[in-house]
C-alpha cells in the first residue's frame, strides 16, 4: 500500500491569516481596577495548575510590570528580522501562587493575635508577587507620575512563538488569533523564551505551554472577549483591522493615535494603546507648566518615536473640544454607547 505523506506546513503558512482581530486600550481611561484580569482568570486560569498565570494583567508603569522584568528577558526579532535569544520567566516572575494561613486565623480562635500571612508556592515568605509595586511609579515631588498598563497576548502578525515552536504546535486562525495545539505541544518552552512580551506560560503540571486564546469560543458567537467586555471604564475597543467601520480601524489606521507596545521587538503586535496624557508638571516655583509630567523619554521607551505624533494629535483634538469645537476623534474616544466599541462582537454572553 502506498503511504500518503502529510505535508508539513511552513512557518509562513502557520502565521498566515485572512483577517486580523485587534484590541485598542485607551491608557487615559484605565484606572487599574483589575476587572479585566479577574474576568479572564475566572474564565480561563482559575485552576490549580494555572494559579500563577495571568493571561490578562494590569501593572503600574514605569515598573517591573508583568511578568516581572519581561523587557529584560529577550526574544522577538532584531532589526534584520533575525530571532533573538530569550530567557524563561520563573514562577515568581509570573506572580507566584500564594497560599494563606486562613485556617489558623479564622478557624482556630487566633483572630485577635494572628494575621493573614502569604506563603510562596516555593515555600517561605514571598519575594515578589503580582502588582508588588502597584502605584509606585517614578518622579520626584511635586511631579510624581505613573500610568496603568494592561497587557495580554498580542496575537502578533509575525509571532515569534510560532517561529520558535519545534513541533509546529502554534498557529494563527483565519481571524488572526494565535493558538497552541495542546495535542502537539510537548512543553519544550521555546515559545516561552521567544515571546518578547512573555505572554506564553508554562504549565508545570501538564508540561504544556498555555496562553491567551482571545476567548475564541466567544468570538465565534459574535461576543467580545471577557477582558474587553468586562471593562467598566470603556477603555477597550476590538474588531478587525480591515473593518473601516470599526473603532479599532479608526484609531489605528485613520487617526493613528493607537500604537503598539515595544514595536522594536519586531513581532507586529495587534494590541494597540492610546498613550497617556499625564497631568501638567509644576516648575521650581510651584507654577503649572505646559509640559506633561511623564517624560517624553519614558513614553518613547514603551511606544517608540511614534508616540510623539500620537500625543500631538490627541492634545490638539482635546484643545479643540475644550474650546467648544467639534472633534470626531474625541467623540470616538468618549464612546457614549458601549456597542460602538466592539464592532460586530456585541452579542451578550448569557
Amino acid at each position: 500500500m502506498k503511504m500518503l505523506n502529510k505535508s508539513i506546513p511552513t512557518k509562513q503558512e502557520l502565521m498566515k491569516s485572512d483577517r486580523q482581530i485587534a484590541t485598542v486600550i485607551d491608557l487615559n481611561k484605565c484606572m487599574g481596577c483589575q476587572s479585566c484580569t479577574v474576568a479572564c482568570k475566572n474564565l480561563w486560569t482559575e485552576r490549580d495548575d494555572a494559579h500563577h498565570m495571568r493571561w490578562m494583567s494590569v501593572a503600574t508603569a514605569p515598573g517591573a510590570l508583568y511578568p516581572r522584568d519581561f523587557e529584560k528577558k529577550g526574544g522577538g526579532y532584531d532589526k534584520s528580522g533575525n530571532p533573538q535569544p530569550g530567557d524563561l520567566p520563573s514562577l515568581v516572575d509570573c506572580g507566584d501562587a500564594f497560599t494563606f494561613n486562613h485556617q489558623e486565623v479564622f478557624n482556630e480562635g487566633n483572630a485577635q493575635n494572628r494575621k493573614l500571612e502569604p506563603t510562596s508556592a516555593l515555600g517561605g515568605s514571598p519575594e515578589w508577587g503580582y502588582n508588588w509595586d502597584e502605584d509606585q511609579g517614578k518622579g520626584e515631588w511635586p511631579n510624581p507620575y505613573f500610568f496603568y498598563l494592561p497587557r495580554k497576548c498580542n496575537h502578533c502578525s509575525h509571532p515569534a512563538c510560532v517561529d520558535a515552536c519545534s513541533r509546529n504546535a502554534i498557529y494563527k486562525r483565519e481571524d488572526g488569533v494565535v493558538l497552541i495545539d495542546q495535542d502537539k505541544c510537548e512543553g519544550h518552552r521555546h515559545c516561552v523564551a521567544a515571546c518578547p512580551y512573555k505572554m506564553v506560560f508554562f504549565n508545570p503540571a501538564k508540561e504544556k505551554s498555555e496562553k491567551c486564546i482571545e476567548c475564541f469560543p466567544r468570538l465565534d458567537k459574535g461576543i467580545a472577549t471577557a477582558c474587553n467586555r468586562q471593562c467598566p471604564g470603556r477603555t477597550r475597543a476590538m474588531g478587525f483591522l480591515d473593518d473601516e467601520n470599526s473603532l479599532v480601524h479608526k484609531l489605528v489606521e485613520k487617526y493613528k493615535v493607537a500604537i503598539p507596545l515595544h514595536p522594536e521587538y519586531g513581532t507586529s503586535p495587534n494590541v494597540f494603546y492610546v498613550p497617556p496624557m499625564s497631568p501638567w508638571a509644576f516648575d521650581s516655583d510651584d507654577e503649572l507648566t505646559d509640559k506633561m509630567r511623564i517624560p517624553d523619554s519614558v513614553l518613547e521607551s514603551y511606544f517608540g518615536k511614534e508616540v510623539h505624533k500620537a500625543l500631538a494629535i490627541l492634545l490638539a483634538e482635546r484643545e479643540k473640544k475644550k474650546s467648544g469645537g467639534d472633534s470626531a476623534l474625541m467623540d470616538l474616544l468618549i464612546s457614549r454607547k458601549w456597542q460602538d466599541r466592539f464592532a460586530e462582537f456585541t452579542n451578550h454572553p448569557v
